[in-house]
Formats: structure tokens, sequence, C-alpha cells
């Protein structure tokens, strides 16, 4: 289904504006990669133009093979030590009050990249009134790895648990549906004040009652945030698309998720993990 032409509410212009020129140059200029371009985003360009990129640290090759990602995996490069200097450079440049820090998944390195987070949030935290949220992998639940992000004392701790249990093995091969909800539930006892954020892809084939049960899942473990959004096939090397759902549907799940407890809620076909993450957090903060 991958190749089936997307319907009208799947289809999105790129303008590639001034704007735009000014963000791309400024990464180009500092060597730093975003998620948005590694992944091939669909709101790249309205992120860009409003003047917001989600930084993706620690390399552009991941070492895991997610079967719905489409940035590059393989074995990782070097860390650069001038990430978390550029990345500050790069905030003040584009004057961001939110930054949104990821990066791939590390499991080639002893403590999965988490020094590196703290590296960079750190210097971050150099900037008055900025709001730093990390989106992580899942550090392999890694205890002291997930405890020395969070005692860095990020803003929002993200960590997408991406699809339902029944549909790990064929999308998160490398990954444990349990261990995703763990790390969550961790960051939460550790530091109660942090809020936590998840998010899933809709269109692998899941069911309704599948989809709410994660929900549940997630509000049991205290997770504020939400974010919910369509799955794209980026290839047919990927894990099939199985299904558009429809714009109402989404409408439907962020009532749900809202109903359960859920602080801030974000479920449309173009959301993604970082989309509109300022406001997220301030409608979370809003609800604390």
């Amino acid at each position: 289904m991958g190749n089936k032409e997307r319907p009208e509410w799947l289809k999105k212009r790129i303008n590639l504006d001034e704007n735009y020129q000014k963000t791309a140059q400024v990464l180009k200029d500092l060597e730093l990669n975003t998620v948005c371009q590694a992944a091939f985003c669909p709101n790249l360009g309205e992120c860009f133009r409003a003047g917001v990129a989600t930084f993706m640290i620690l390399g552009n090759v991941c070492s895991r093979n997610c079967k719905f990602c489409d940035i590059a995996n393989g074995t990782p490069e070097s860390i650069n030590e001038n990430e978390p200097a550029n990345i500050k450079e790069a905030v003040a440049r584009m004057g961001l009050e939110h930054v949104v820090i990821t990066s791939v998944t590390r499991d080639d390195l002893q403590d999965g990249g988490s020094k590196h987070f703290v590296s960079v949030i750190k210097s971050l935290k150099e900037i008055n009134n900025l709001n730093i949220e990390v989106l992580t992998p899942d550090f392999k639940g890694d205890y002291t790895d997930i405890k020395r992000v969070v005692k860095a004392k990020p803003d929002v701790y993200n960590h997408n648990i991406e699809t339902i249990p029944r549909l790990y093995s064929n999308i998160r091969s490398e990954a444990k549906y349990q261990r995703s909800l763990q790390l969550l539930k961790t960051v939460k006892e550790i530091d109660n004040n942090i809020i936590t954020k998840s998010g899933l892809m809709l269109g692998l084939g899941e069911k309704e009652a599948e989809v709410i049960s994660v929900l549940q899942d997630l509000k049991d473990v205290n997770c504020d945030i939400l974010t919910i959004g369509q799955y794209l096939q980026p290839s047919d090397q990927h894990a099939e698309l199985k299904e558009y759902i429809i714009p109402d549907k989404f409408a439907e799940y962020r009532k749900i998720a809202l109903k359960l407890g859920f602080k801030a809620v974000a479920a449309k076909p173009f959301v993604r993990s970082s989309y509109q993450a300022k406001k997220l957090y301030q409608k979370a903060k809003e609800n604390s």
C-alpha cells in the first residue's frame, strides 16, 4: 500500500522560502544534523519556515534497524565533541525558546550516548529562558544512563512507544514494549517534576482496542504529553503501510487520551514527536 496515492488530507507542499533557507544555512554552517532532514519529515518546510528544528546528536547513522524509520543504519560515526557548543550557537542564532534534542540509537557506546546528552543539556542551560526537551532512545533500559539524563534536568523527557505491543517484533525488533514503558516510569520516579512525553504511529495494522490499551499503559506510568500521527512508508524495504487513518479518527483518539488524563495531546495525520513541541509543553504546564 506504500505506493498507493495519498488522500487529500495527507498532501503537503514544501515552500522553500527565505526563512526556510535561513534555518537550513545555520544548520549547515554549524555542521548539525536534524531528524527533520534525516527522516524526511513531512513537516520539514513548515518547521524550518518557522525557524524551528529538532537537533539530532550522536551522528546520523543508527545502530538499530527499525522497520518504520528512514534514518540510515549501520556503523555509527564518532561523536562530534563540538556538538554541544554548536547546538548552543544554533539555538542562539535561531532565537529559540524551546529546543528539542534527539539522537540516533547508539548501542555501540557503553553509556548509550547518555553522557553526550548531558553535555548538550548543560551547554543549553547557559541560555536564559530556554525550555529543553530531550527525545532519547531506550538506553537498553539501563537505569544509570536514564538517571544521568534525568539529573541534567531537561524540562521534557520524551521517549516514543511508537506502536502496539503485538507489532514490536516486526516494527521495533530490537526494542521492547515494557522496557520503553519502564523508562518513562523511571523518569517520573527519579524526578516527578519533569514532564514526560511519548508518541505512536497509526496505520501499521493496529486495532482500536490495542491503541486504547497503549494509551492506558502510558497513563499508568504517568506520561503527561502524547503525540499520535500517521505512519508513512518511506520505501518498499520498510514496514508496509496498512491503512490511512482518517482525521476524525485521530480526533477521537485525542478525546479518549484527554479523558484518560493526559495533560496535552496532539493527534493528527501529520503530527510527529516534536511537532509544536513548545505549544504542547505550555499546555501541559498549564494543566499540571
